[in-house]
């Protein structure tokens, strides 16, 4: 776990010590590293200054003139979010370690060296970073790499250039905005800039904006303090927090309510945030990345998204193409998706045949690529090791001379033309009488899908002769 090395500008810290002189001491030496540290001299005095404001950091004696400054933290003076650190004399280990059970994020023995408060006091930031982080990675699956493909040879020059830009500007990269339809692989495109930039080995922290309640974005989002809301019966930082120092991937954002896109906008602007219930405001250094599924430049239209906050958001972005739009590479895609699944489930030697790698070119994917991924985990667990995907409709015959032709040899088309539509037409009915009208199994005789079989039965004039109604 990498410790930052500096105090935040400006933080406040609570210095409790008895001896006056090293507590001035103490204090010169935080002033010197930026922040504001605010002194007391017994435990009266501190639980005086500790109802007041909420500081960031508190370092104080063991053994003051009036009591003992476990009080304090049995008492639960200090916030969830102040970083307590108490000094103690040699020999008095035992009541340091339980001042730790207690809450308090690490112990000095005097006699110590002023520049071993900052770094104390770091360790625990980072620790709690961390343990922010990782609860909410908890429930998130490992996130396979992103397949570029042929089609998408624009977009990956194109994000070389946004990479160029972030590493320019490497202590203040303008957000980037991904758009696409859902399921069109914006997350991993998310993690692979990350991956690809110069905050590689600093935290990635992803949130899908449409599962946060509106009353919960702020304090998922930027924190609270103790009592900031009904059920705060706790502090807890939040995401940007955990994300100091690396990226915050923020998916579907067009999703955030106006108070959450507001205290964003700050964030993107200025680099500060504010906890829910917080007096103070904390600079946090975050790469931003967002996605939408539907143009922010019509969520702006209608008044659903801050026009300032879309041309923050606006400086450098990306689109995603559906699915259909690049059928040239499903093949390929198919296959990287497949030998991650089959990784997973730890099986061996699982391939696509030619014809099921033409039926899976021949859908629409209205879901994308998570489509693709789920119908391509079907076919593993149902069948294999080569998947044909039997099941799918858009079958195509193998090329080469055995291929079966419907058409008759001896017919030649006219050179008046004919109607291609009075064709399909007849070949619709006939599939549907020799499948006693199940759309399913007519489609799948047809090599078409059976939503455009559907679309036929509804506008195409298909007639039927019997009265029995169409099954799925």
């Amino acid at each position: 776990m990498k410790v930052p090395t500096a105090l935040p500008p400006g933080c406040e810290i609570l210095v409790v010590e008895d001896d006056p002189a090293l507590r001035r001491r103490l204090a010169a030496h935080l002033r010197v590293l930026g922040a504001h540290p605010i002194e007391a001299g017994t435990l009266a005095e501190a639980r005086r200054l500790a109802a007041d404001r909420r500081f960031d950091f508190a370092l104080t004696d063991l053994h003051l003139p009036d009591g003992e400054a476990l009080e304090l933290l049995r008492e639960r003076v200090f916030s969830e979010n102040t970083g307590v650190v108490v000094m103690t004399a040699f020999g008095a280990i035992a009541q340091a370690v339980e001042a730790m059970r207690l809450g308090a994020g690490d112990y000095l023995t005097k006699p110590f060296e002023p520049e071993q408060v900052a770094v104390a006091f770091m360790r625990w930031r980072a620790q709690q970073a961390a343990e922010r982080r990782e609860s909410h990675r908890s429930n998130q699956p490992a996130a396979p790499e992103f397949f570029f493909g042929n089609s998408l040879a624009p977009l990956r020059a194109n994000l070389e250039r946004v990479l160029e830009v972030e590493r320019r500007l490497a202590h203040n990269p303008p957000p980037v905005l991904i758009e696409g339809e859902t399921g069109t692989g914006k997350s991993l495109l998310a993690r692979w800039l990350h991956r690809a930039g110069p905050r590689a080995d600093r935290p990635f922290i992803a949130i899908n904006c449409g599962a946060l309640p509106d009353n919960l974005a702020e304090s998922d989002l930027f924190g609270h303090e103790r009592g900031a809301f009904t059920d705060a019966k706790q502090g807890r930082i939040g995401l940007f927090e955990a994300a100091d120092g690396g990226t915050l991937f923020l998916d579907e954002i067009g999703s955030l309510s106006p108070p959450a896109q507001a205290k964003l906008l700050s964030a993107v602007e200025d680099g500060v945030i504010r906890r829910l219930g917080g007096t103070r405001e904390l600079r946090v250094d975050v790469r931003l990345i967002a996605a939408t599924n539907r143009p922010l430049a019509e969520l702006v239209a209608t008044g659903g998204f801050r026009e300032d906050l879309f041309h923050r958001l606006h400086l450098l972005q990306v689109t995603l193409p559906p699915l259909r739009e690049r059928r040239g590479d499903i093949p390929a895609l198919a296959a990287h998706i497949l030998a991650g699944i089959a990784r997973r489930h730890r099986l061996k030697n699982m391939t696509i045949t030619a014809e099921g790698s033409a039926r899976l070119q021949a859908q629409p994917w209205r879901g994308n690529a998570r489509e693709l991924a789920h119908e391509l985990e079907r076919a593993i667990i149902f069948g294999g090791p080569s998947l044909d995907f039997a099941h799918l409709a858009g079958a195509r015959p193998a090329a080469g001379a055995d291929a079966p032709s419907w058409r008759n040899p001896a017919w030649a088309m006219p050179a008046e033309g004919f109607s291609i539509d009075l064709v399909i037409t007849e070949l619709v009915t006939e599939a549907l009488r020799l499948t006693g009208d199940n759309v399913t199994a007519a489609a799948r005789r047809l090599g078409v899908t059976r939503e455009f079989l559907r679309y036929r039965l509804g506008h195409g004039g298909v007639r039927r002769d019997g009265p029995p109604p169409v099954t799925a």
